[in-house]
């Protein structure tokens, strides 16, 4: 199938990082560091795309994600 990119969120809480692939609906990790939520979501979106044919991770895959920041001012 060769190489596509994944969209990964990595958001900090009160346990470490948390990660997930909006393309890929429930993959999900989590990691004590960045670092190790970022690799951990990476097996797991691979272990995700071994479970799926080449066309179901190709239409997967093809969604658009964007993620952008904006400053607001609060009260």
């Amino acid at each position: 199938m060769g190489a596509m990119k994944v969209s990964v969120v990595i958001e900090k809480d009160e346990n470490g990082y948390y990660a997930y692939s909006p393309e890929l609906e429930g993959c999900q990790s989590q990691g004590a560091t960045f670092e190790e939520a970022l690799a951990n979501v990476r097996e797991a979106v691979e272990l995700y795309l071994e479970t799926l044919t080449p066309e179901e991770a190709r239409e997967r895959l093809s969604t658009e994600v964007v993620t952008t920041s904006f400053e607001v001012k609060v009260a």
